[in-house]
């Protein structure tokens, strides 16, 4: 503790982030640092007069008994007086029912089910849901002439959630879902499923898997498969198509359309900045993926929350003073909607793009603005 000018105290406030800084999604985790240090690079290491620390744990999978570990050990033996991070929906979960009785937040940068809100009034989240970035695709399905389509998601809280997003919206344009598929999270051989889907007699396949190594593979087995020419459409959020995904991808990636959240490219003052100060903290620029975005808007929330509370812990009055907050973050303008504590934003239609020096990109090309999430209102 320091005595300011004044006779404030300055403290040092502890953030426990837990994520996979090792293994198979390593990179998330490392998104989730970069994004936290471009925020300090670019708005210092205090909040009001107090220091800020941010202390890392490392779940490499999902495991939502490890992290509910790691997240008592956080709280008792560390005294950090809030939680962020999460990259998978189980782990978030797991660790909700402690958040009361520490006197903790939650801030989610990246876990994208909707109900993970509903289970503690002291979770926030500044990701995205797989709600709020499937049901757009739906209207752009149909609106390119999709009729029929089939589902293939990974099984598991947000597969399902964007499963049920994309059935509901299109067969509310007035398509067709002829089939849905659902692969447990393991999956690494595609080929029999892309052969369910041209049984299925489906001119557009939507798809959804967690970013990471098995959305390498099932790219690639829908263009060996022969999906891609025969003209039946890959439509997906844009988990498929990260940014750090698209050098492996290369060419099989190209013209593949998705709806997400934000780009990499996204054309902004705002962006620019974030990217620069982003890319140095990752260290090799093709790794920046949209984690990292979700983490630098994250700690702008937990500032702002150390702020409203002068440093104290005091978890409800931390999560109050953000309701109905609204700032201009590197994706664009975005609101915490006071009622659910879900991030109200853009979504945006882009298509994977070859940019003159040969990389690839993704290309914003339509906007949905002010999206909020409707898995919310389509879970009660």
């Amino acid at each position: 503790m320091v005595m300011l000018s004044g006779g404030a105290l300055a403290e040092t406030i502890k953030v426990g982030v837990i994520g996979p800084f090792s293994g198979p999604f390593a990179i998330q985790g490392k998104n989730f640092k970069a994004g936290i240090d471009a925020y300090q690079a670019l708005h210092g290491s205090k909040a009001g007069n107090d220091d800020i620390q941010i202390i890392y744990r490392d779940v490499p999978q999902a495991d939502p008994a490890q992290s509910k570990a790691l997240a008592q050990e956080l709280v008792v033996k560390e005294g950090v007086q809030y939680l962020a991070g999460f990259y998978f929906t189980p782990d978030a979960m797991a660790v909700t029912p402690l958040l009361k009785q520490a006197n903790v937040p939650l801030v989610v940068m990246n876990a994208a089910t909707s109900v993970i809100v509903t289970k503690s009034p002291l979770v926030v989240r500044t990701s995205f849901t797989t709600w709020q970035t499937s049901a757009p695709m739906a209207k752009v399905a149909k609106e390119r002439g999709a009729r029929k389509a089939i589902t293939v998601v990974s099984d598991y809280g947000p597969g399902v959630d964007a499963e049920n997003a994309f059935k509901t919206s299109f067969t509310g344009v007035g398509g067709e879902v002829v089939g849905t598929i659902r692969m447990p999270l393991s999956t690494n051989d595609f080929s029999p499923i892309m052969q369910r889907v041209k049984d299925s007699g489906a001119d557009t396949l939507f798809a959804f898997l967690p970013s990471g190594p098995t959305t390498l593979g099932f790219v690639k087995a829908y263009n060996e498969n022969g999906l891609a020419k025969a003209g039946v459409k890959l439509l997906a959020p844009g988990d498929l198509t990260q940014e750090s995904d698209l050098p492996a991808l290369g060419q099989a990636a190209e013209g593949l359309l998705t709806t997400f959240h934000y780009a990499v490219s996204h054309d902004s003052a705002e962006n620019k900045k974030f990217v620069e100060a982003a890319r140095k903290a990752i260290g090799n620029p093709s790794e920046l993926s949209f984690p990292a975005v979700g983490a630098y808007d994250g700690m702008h929330v937990i500032y702002k929350m150390i702020e409203a509370t002068a440093g104290k812990q005091d978890a409800q009055k931390a999560v109050d003073a953000v309701k109905g907050l609204a700032w201009e973050s590197p994706r664009g303008p975005v609101s915490i909607d006071p009622e659910s504590r879900h991030i109200t934003q853009n979504i945006y239609l882009r298509e994977v793009a070859k940019a003159e020096d040969g990389s690839y990109y993704n290309k914003e090309i339509a906007t949905f603005e002010k999206q909020g999430d409707p898995g919310l209102a389509a879970s009660k």
